[in-house]
């Protein structure tokens, strides 16, 4: 997918987030602002040039960012209807506040845990090393404004 595409798509959820809202339906716009708020994460994740934009690295956490907050949304909203004052109660807590809690917080937090203690290899001195290696190839290529020059500029030394 494209940066342009992505910017697209994140202006028409925004615009359907808000027509849902305009119009009151609260269930509908939950489910619109889900999938918005997971576009803008996984697209702000990309910190790459514009010809590297690349969502490949992204797709699976965004997927599962993107079903814990559908499923969350699903189990609040069978369990809760606005303007009821009955509940049912599982472990104390009302059901659809312990989805919120689980569904909403606890699982995106834990799958965060998951990622950093599985994949320390991410931050490890190869890779640092292999970016730093990049970026010095790429700035190698360039002529930058601020950065001195081989020539002399003919000033008096």
């Amino acid at each position: 997918m494209s940066r342009n595409k992505l910017m697209a798509t994140v202006g028409v959820l925004s615009v359907a987030a808000l027509v849902t809202a305009v119009g009151g339906t609260y269930r509908a716009f939950s489910y619109v602002a889900a999938v918005l708020i997971v576009s803008v994460v996984v697209g702000a994740s990309v910190e790459r040039g514009r010809r590297e934009f690349d969502l490949s690295p992204y797709v699976g956490l965004g997927a599962g960012l993107l079903a814990t907050f559908l499923a969350g949304l699903t189990t609040i909203w069978y369990f809760w209807t606005p303007g009821s004052g009955e509940f049912t109660y599982v472990f104390g807590v009302p059901s659809a506040t312990l989805s919120y809690l689980v569904f909403i917080w606890i699982l995106p937090l834990l799958g965060a845990i998951y990622y950093a203690v599985l994949f320390p290899e991410i931050g490890s001195d190869d890779v640092v090393d292999d970016i730093m290696a990049e970026a010095r190839d790429a700035q190698s290529e360039r002529r930058y404004p601020l950065t001195p020059s081989d020539g002399s500029t003919g000033g008096d030394d």
